[in-house]
């Protein structure tokens, strides 16, 4: 389970880290037109996470962009302080490279924040306190 879930955190650390680039074409031959959009996706591999989140989270919990902002970053900084110390290197075997002030979009924060809540019920490091 813990080997899943560092396997888990370094890819998500590779994915998150990459930008995806969306090429649309128009149905003309003659004419293709290519926007150049920066699309952020998170996978977190850790198959109990998933049910974890299904029976947490509610609409009725949500919050803004900008709250999962500020909190993500309070936890990357204490995950990325963990990870570079040594503590806890059976969970967090990866550096997160989290850019506050780039808008990752609601669903990515929203993700990435409730995966820290995760990690914390499950193995009581404190990343967003």
């Amino acid at each position: 389970m813990k080997k899943l879930l560092i396997f888990g955190m370094l890819v998500f650390a590779g994915w998150a880290c990459t930008q995806q680039k969306k090429i649309t074409q128009t149905q003309s031959d003659a004419t293709s037109i290519s926007i150049d959009s920066t699309e952020y996706q998170i996978i977190i591999i850790d198959p109990e996470f998933e049910r974890w989140f299904l029976t947490r989270f509610s609409p009725a919990l949500d919050r803004s962009n900008d709250y999962y902002r500020s909190l993500n970053s309070l936890g990357v900084n204490n995950w990325n302080s963990y990870f570079n110390s040594g503590r806890y290197s059976r969970v967090i075997g990866s550096y997160i490279h989290y850019n506050p002030t780039l808008d990752y979009g609601i669903d990515v924060n929203r993700k990435l924040y409730w995966y820290f809540k995760y990690v914390e019920e499950n193995t009581s490091i404190r990343l967003l306190r």
